[in-house]
């Protein structure tokens, strides 16, 4: 089986298991989902999810978020860590999206990027999720499981990405990234694996990894 054909079998189970797939962060619009993946960082989802209610209720407006003393976000945002950083990070990109981009998050990589906190895996979730713009986000569990499936050399999530993003077709990206994401809670987790029990792993996993298992 080629690498091809492997990531044409990976997707199928993929889309057998996961139909739909939910943005797993709460939002309402760009900005707020760029906010609340920029709080992802070294935390999860779920817990990004109880912390934001909070926030938005000080506010969901840049214009008003940028006018917030940093010490009021962080005390907030403290759950998600990183707070000192996350929220002059929030005050500061409010702060730009506002007076700059007239209260309207940029819609491209190059601008995203420029924004405090925010990098490129940050900046392709937001134009995958909110402007529909193909992308393949790549996070340390995305990066695990394509090296797991020896998609990729998983020498970094840079490699991982550009590896991906020729196996896959572009109009599957935005779909793909988040069912890997789910499969990944669901079944391929980092610690106390058994490729040998995963419905991916046990067909198409490493085959180091899988003899390393065995042995």
């Amino acid at each position: 089986m080629t690498k091809s054909d492997k990531a044409t079998a990976i997707h199928r189970t993929l889309e057998e298991l996961y139909p739909e797939v939910p943005v797993p962060l709460d939002h309402t619009d760009p900005y707020t989902l760029l906010v609340s993946v920029l709080l992802s960082a070294q935390c999860t989802d779920v817990r990004v999810n109880q912390v934001t209610p909070a926030l938005w209720a000080l506010t969901d407006r840049p214009e008003v978020m940028k006018t917030i003393p940093a010490e009021d976000i962080r005390e907030i945002i403290k759950p998600c860590g990183l707070s000192p950083t996350k929220s002059r990070a929030i005050k500061e990109l409010s702060k730009i999206i506002d007076e700059e981009h007239g209260g309207r998050v940029p819609q491209s990589f190059a601008e995203l990027e420029r924004l405090p906190g925010v990098g490129h895996k940050t900046a392709s979730v937001v134009m995958s999720q909110a402007f529909g713009v193909p992308a393949f986000p790549v996070d340390t569990h995305i990066h695990r499981l394509a090296y797991r499936w020896a998609l990729s050399t998983g020498k970094n999530v840079v490699q991982t990405e550009r590896d991906l993003k020729r196996l896959f077709p572009r109009e599957q990206w935005n779909r793909l990234h988040l069912q890997i994401i789910f499969f990944g809670r669901e079944y391929c987790p980092a610690r106390g694996h058994r490729m040998r029990d995963c419905p991916i792993c046990s067909v198409h996993g490493r085959k180091s990894l899988l003899k390393r298992e065995k042995g």
